[in-house]
Parts: C-alpha cells; sequence; structure tokens
C-alpha cells in the first residue's frame, strides 16, 4: 500500500499530525506495514511541496503542528477512492525470480529450493491461522475488521504460493522424463570442418567408387 496515498486518506477525515498519522496508519492496516515517524514526515512534505496538504495554523507554540488536505487533496482523496489499484508492470518479485533462475542454472536441486519454500510458506500460512483464530487482542469493532482483512488477504496469498509451488515441481518433474533435444548446432559445425562428418561421408564415397 502506499504510504502517501494513505496518509492523504486519513487527512480526509480531520487533520492531524505526525505521531497521529502513524499510528493511525498502523493500526487501519492492521499493524502489518508499520511506518516509522521520518517516513510519515517526509511524506507529509512531499505532499506539501504537491500543493495537496498545508500545514493548520495554530497560535500555541507547544502545540504539535498538525495537517489538512488543500482542495486539491481532497479531490486527490475522492479520486483514489473511486480509482482501481493499477496493475500495471508486475513487482520484482524474489521467490520467482529464484525460481526462474533455479531451472536454468547448472547444478540447482530444483525441487529441493521448492520444498524449502513450501516448508516456509506452510509455516506462515499455520501463524497467520493461528492468529486468526486467537482474534485481535483490543477487540476494536473497526480495527478488529481491519486486520481480519488484511489477515485474510495474507492466507489467501500464502494458499495461492503454495498451489503455485505445486505447480512448479509438477512441470519440472515433467520435464525432467521428457527427452533431451538435440542441438542441431554442433552436427552443423562438425559438417563444416575439413575432417568433419560431411568429408568423412564424402571419403567414403570415394573409397566406394575406386573398389
Amino acid at each position: 500500500m502506499s504510504v502517501r496515498q494513505g496518509i492523504v486518506a486519513l487527512l480526509a477525515e480531520r487533520p492531524m499530525h505526525g505521531y497521529q498519522l502513524k499510528t493511525e496508519f498502523e493500526r487501519r492496516t492492521g499493524g502489518t506495514w508499520p511506518v516509522n515517524i521520518g517516513q510519515v514526515y517526509t511524506t507529509v512534505q512531499r505532499l506539501i511541496r504537491d500543493g495537496l496538504v498545508e500545514p493548520v495554523p495554530h497560535p500555541g507554540e507547544r502545540e504539535l503542528e498538525r495537517f489538512r488536505l488543500t482542495e486539491a487533496g481532497a479531490a486527490e482523496a475522492a479520486a483514489w477512492w473511486s480509482r482501481p489499484v493499477e496493475r500495471g508492470a508486475p513487482a520484482r518479485e524474489e521467490l520467482a525470480i529464484k525460481l526462474a533462475l533455479a531451472v536454468t542454472a547448472r547444478g540447482v536441486d530444483v525441487r529441493a529450493v521448492v520444498q524449502a519454500q513450501r516448508t516456509e510458506t506452510m509455516r506462515a500460512l499455520h501463524d497467520y491461522t493461528r492468529l486468526k483464530a486467537t482474534g485481535r487482542p483490543d477487540g476494536e469493532p473497526e480495527a478488529d475488521l481491519a486486520w481480519s482483512l488484511v489477515l485474510d488477504h495474507l492466507v489467501f496469498a500464502a494458499e495461492a504460493e503454495v498451489r503455485w509451488l505445486d505447480h512448479v515441481e509438477a512441470r519440472v518433474a515433467r520435464a525432467a522424463v521428457r527427452p533431451a533435444a538435440v542441438d542441431p548446432a554442433p552436427a552443423a559445425e562438425n559438417a563444416a570442418q575439413p575432417g568433419g562428418v560431411a568429408s568423412a561421408q564424402g571419403a567414403d564415397a570415394t573409397r566406394g567408387a575406386r573398389r
């Protein structure tokens, strides 16, 4: 999730200071994606630069500086809710890259790589399932729903990953029993050599004609 869009969405509800934005972001996303306070203030400064956020005037020197959306910021928040999350170029996914390299590298036991990942994914899936069974400790209804939905997403993603690993293992097994394709390049290269197959065949024909 974009921290930038998350902050815009939170400020659409009411003005907040930096620490409020941090705690609300983490509470509303189930604590799955913690953000540090420096990242929050850096993002807010960029939003101010882009004309989407402005500081709230405050008379007291000791009061924490709060921020609110400008009209352009409010329009950006409304537009974010109305448009789908774009699925353009896929993000670099380490597991997909690792397995793609494993099946093309010499000396790598792909089945062992798949099994190690399956063990890790199953461990994560077990943890997510246990968390769903035990529930969130604070029991706040809105936060419970947000946390539960994020947890559902993680469970579905882990289950899909296990199915994909099964698919990878089956494809690798089928490829292993397939006859190796003959590379025509060495034969053609050999035939082109002075002492290659073509030359040898020509010599045999010459010997046959002499008999």
